[in-house]
């Protein structure tokens, strides 16, 4: 019975610290646009002109980046 005395306030600080840290993100911006990363994922990417070749994923030189990379 006397864990009972140290359960409910250790639970009521962790639900207070879970409230925190959902105001904060909401607060900080972590839910304004949920839809773009969703469809940045199915997007090609930059569009190449007609006339233009395609890099083939060897063909590359050193020092090159992939064109995820430069996205983050």
């Amino acid at each position: 019975m006397n864990i009972v005395y140290l359960l409910i306030p250790l639970g009521l600080v962790l639900v207070g610290l879970g409230l925190w840290a959902f105001f904060w993100a909401v607060g900080s911006g972590q839910f304004d646009d949920l839809d773009s990363p969703g469809w940045s994922v199915l997007s090609d990417g930059e569009k190449k002109q007609p006339g233009e070749q395609q890099d083939s994923p060897g063909s590359k030189t050193e020092g090159q980046e992939h064109e995820w990379t430069r996205r983050r």
